[in-house]
This record gives structure tokens, C-alpha cells and sequence, in this order.
């Protein structure tokens, strides 16, 4: 009996194994292998095109690249962007996901309707977007802003206004992405029991009491899930900026991203965009690590 238990338990063992190598292989491959990398070429001042060869400068790179001003203005609108982009996004996630919620004739419509953007191209998302904020009063948005205002909006150039630029750029991101969390929290909210909303109905608890003693509790993990992966996303903000402002104007919508891959490939300063990979990791890492602790605090105080 023991040893068909051990058997049994080495058998476990493989099967998991082989179920979890494919991960670890494509986080091996595609994560570390290429963070490793990346830190190794920080620390060098490898630049191509060079007749010099690359030589070790230690922590030089990065000293560079925070005392530069394009890099320190591109963590700064990362973090504004981050700051305004994810909790707007959810909101209205949520918002359309409670909307959604319902058995209606004709509720598939609408669904697919709000996930669309999603399925776009980003490049064609942005080209849209730069119609809607074409300059001068002719302009979709321009024209909008006017009507609403009974005339005393003034037309601006949006992609080329140092104020307007960015949280014109978090406009279209709002928009394009909140489809994305809208499945995801209505997913959640389809799983939740009808028998947890008739216990809170029997106890008194109205519509708003439903959905803070009920529906909020239900959607915890959900919810995590939601604003890491916005958060994420938010911080590697890049093709909006490439196809809309370039970063600018004045540095108002450059991104770590944006600045990186302009200094690995335009002007082929390879060891100065590691650094600022590295850099960009490490926050994206202690963001992800910051909302875990969080949220395992939350759960222990619970």
C-alpha cells in the first residue's frame, strides 16, 4: 500500500511538472534571460556604430539617464498617466460591466459593441483619434467641446498643446481599453450567486446595499486581477505617443518606454536603453509588489 501511494506520488510530481515547464520555460526565455541581459548591457557603455569597443562603467549609465531631463519628464508622465488612466478606466469598467449585467434582448449587441475597441490596432485607434482632435473649430473634438460650452470653447491643437496633449492621449486609452476590463469584471460578476443577493435582499438591503455588502466583496480577486494588469499596461505606454506626439510637445507626452527604444534604435545608445529598461522593470516590479501587499493585508485584517 505505501509504495503504490509513493508511486502514485511520483507520478503527481512528473505530471506537474510537465504541466508547469512550458511556463517557466517562456518566463526563462522571455523575461529573465532578456532582464539579465539587459542589466549586463547597463553597465557598459555599448553604443553601435562605435570603432570603440564597450567597456564596463559600472553605475555611470544610470547616473546619465536620471540626470537627464527627457527621462526624468518621461517617469513623471508615466506616473501621471498611471495615476489618472487606471482608476478612471475601471470605474467605467465597471460602470458598463453593471449595465451589461442583465438578461435583455439584444445585451450581446452592446457587448460586442464596448469590446471592439479592444480588438483594433492600436495604430489605427490612434489615426482615428487624430481626426477626432484635428485642430481648429472644424475638428470633431473642437466642435464637440463647442457645442457643449455654448460657444466658449476656444480651438486648440490637441496633439500639439503641452496641457492637452497627454490627457487627450489618456482620453483614447480610457476608451480603447476599458472593453478589455469590462469582460473581465462581467465574467466575475456572472459567477457571483443570485443566493448571496436574495440573502441581502431578505435582510433589507436595497440596491446600493447589494452592490457594497455583495457585489464589491464577490469581485475582490477580479478586481486585483483588473488593476494590475491596467497598471501594467499603463506604464508601457508607447504606441499612442510613437504615432501621435512623437513625446511631445516639450517632452508633455514622452514615456521610459518611448525614451528607450528612441535611444536603442534611432540614436543607438544600446547600454543607455538598458538602463532604462532596467529602471522601468524595477517600478513596474515594486508597483506589482506594492498592490500584493496591499491586498494581503486587506485579507488579514478581514
Amino acid at each position: 500500500m505505501g509504495l503504490k501511494k509513493i508511486s502514485k506520488y511520483h507520478d503527481d510530481s512528473r505530471s506537474a511538472i510537465f504541466i508547469v515547464l512550458p511556463a517557466f520555460l517562456g518566463l526563462l526565455l522571455f523575461i529573465a534571460l532578456p532582464f539579465i541581459v539587459a542589466v549586463i548591457l547597463s553597465l557598459t557603455n555599448l553604443h553601435l556604430g562605435s570603432p570603440l569597443p564597450a567597456e564596463f562603467i559600472g553605475l555611470e549609465q544610470f547616473k546619465r539617464i536620471f540626470s537627464d531631463n527627457s527621462f526624468r519628464r518621461a517617469l513623471v508622465n508615466n506616473g501621471v498617466f498611471a495615476l489618472m488612466v487606471v482608476p478612471l478606466q475601471t470605474i467605467l469598467a465597471m460602470s458598463l460591466a453593471l449595465l451589461l449585467n442583465n438578461s435583455l434582448r439584444g445585451m450581446v449587441i452592446f457587448r460586442t459593441l464596448f469590446f471592439m475597441p479592444v480588438v483594433f490596432p492600436m495604430s489605427l485607434v490612434a489615426v482615428i483619434w487624430m481626426l477626432i482632435y484635428a485642430p481648429g473649430p472644424q475638428g470633431m473634438m473642437n466642435s464637440f467641446l463647442s457645442l457643449i460650452s455654448f460657444g466658449t470653447w476656444q480651438a486648440r491643437d490637441f496633439m500639439h498643446d503641452p496641457v492637452m496633449a497627454l490627457p487627450a492621449i489618456m482620453l483614447l486609452s480610457i476608451w480603447q481599453g476599458a472593453g478589455f476590463q469590462m469582460v473581465i469584471i462581467l465574467a466575475g460578476l456572472q459567477s457571483i450567486s443570485h443566493d448571496l443577493y436574495e440573502a441581502a435582499v431578505i435582510d433589507g438591503a436595497g440596491k446600493l446595499g447589494q452592490f457594497i455588502h455583495v457585489t464589491l466583496p464577490q469581485l475582490r480577486n477580479t478586481m486585483i486581477f483588473v488593476v494590475l494588469v491596467t497598471s501594467i499596461l499603463a506604464f508601457r505606454l508607447f504606441d499612442q505617443i510613437q504615432i501621435m506626439t512623437q513625446g511631445g510637445p516639450e517632452d508633455a507626452t514622452t514615456t521610459v518606454i518611448f525614451e528607450s527604444v528612441h535611444a536603442a534604435f534611432e540614436r543607438q545608445q544600446v547600454a543607455r536603453a538598458a538602463a532604462m529598461t532596467v529602471v522601468f522593470f524595477c517600478i513596474v516590479l515594486a508597483i506589482t509588489w506594492l498592490q500584493r501587499y496591499i491586498v494581503r493585508q486587506q485579507r488579514e485584517i478581514d
